[in-house]
């Protein structure tokens, strides 16, 4: 497990959304991108989460395929959870690179990506 201070970890989630490649990173508008240490219980309800089920990140809100050119909405949520991605971490490069992959793999929600084009997406950056 790796500790950061909040001021670390949130210093790391700009630093991984500044690196991301390509046009989907950097056309993300009306977006919340936050951190909690863990999921609500209200959200691991939500997604029917196992009490041995772990969750790095998650995206609430609309995917812009979905929008059906709706512009009056309310911004959408990226989370990512501290705790999780601590725990999963060696080292602060290790956590920087899982802080980096979560970000990009909710970010591809955004998108309304399935997981199959997020990880081809991420393949080529």
């Amino acid at each position: 497990m790796v500790s950061v201070s909040d001021e670390t970890f949130q210093a790391l989630i700009n630093q991984a959304l500044e690196s991301l490649p390509g046009i989907h990173a950097k056309n993300i508008a009306n977006i919340a991108i936050l951190y909690e240490d863990e999921p609500s219980p209200n959200q691991r309800e939500s997604l029917m989460l196992r009490h041995d089920q772990t969750l790095f990140g998650l995206y609430e809100g609309v995917p812009l395929p979905q929008r059906q050119g709706q512009t009056r909405i309310f911004p959408d949520k990226i989370t990512l959870f501290k705790l999780p991605l601590s725990y999963a971490s060696k080292d602060v490069d290790d956590l920087k690179e899982h802080i980096r992959h979560t970000l990009w793999h909710e970010i591809g929600h955004y998108y309304g990506l399935d997981h199959d084009k997020i990880h081809e997406l991420e393949g080529n950056s």
